[in-house]
Parts: structure tokens; sequence; C-alpha cells
């Protein structure tokens, strides 16, 4: 049995809720939670109950952002010799967009 945990309002977080993903939906999720910087369980609970992700700039969150930066040009190279735009590509740069439009927010 995993430890109790206490949230941000000192609540016993003793519920486990599970569900089935596809491993595209896998990816994606685990995508999201590295680019986010926080747990999987936070950025799962957070926007499940509608809440604000708020990405907080780490070495972790710059690496993720690297690596992502790194795989979304070497797909928009592949496209350019003349494959197509899968949908994941598209959710990852969208992805990626908003984060990097909110790290400028923060700095000005």
């Amino acid at each position: 049995m995993s430890l109790k945990n206490m949230d941000n309002k000192n609540r016993w977080r003793s519920k486990t809720v599970g569900f089935r993903v596809s491993p595209e939906e896998d990816a994606q999720i685990e995508t999201a939670v590295r680019l986010s910087g926080l747990t999987k369980q936070d950025y799962i609970t957070r926007r499940l109950l509608c809440r604000d992700v708020v990405v907080q700039g780490n070495p972790r969150v710059y690496k993720a952002l690297r690596d992502r930066f790194a795989a979304v040009l070497g797909e928009l190279r592949r496209i350019e010799a003349g494959a197509g735009v899968d949908d994941e590509l598209l959710d990852t740069i969208e992805l990626i967009a908003a984060i990097m439009d909110g790290m400028k927010e923060e700095c000005e």
C-alpha cells in the first residue's frame, strides 16, 4: 500500500482513482506532465478539476522543452520532405506554444 498523502489544503488523499488509456494517449499525458514540471498525480488532478496548470520553470522543465522541441523539429523536417501532419504533433506544438507564451508573460 502506498503512503498517505496530504494535499495543499491539509486533506488526506486516501482514495485511489484508476483508468485505462491507449498507448498514444499515455504518450500525450506523459509529454504534458514532463512539460508542466508537476507530478503526474498533481497534473491529472488539476486538469480533471478544471484548475489552471501553472508551469514553474526549472531545469527539468527546460530539459523536457528542449527534448520536445528537438522531436518537433525532426517531425517538421519529415513533413517538409512530403509526409503528412498528424494530430499528436499538432497537439504537442500547441502545448509547447502555450507553455512558452505563459513563460513570456511571466518575464514581462
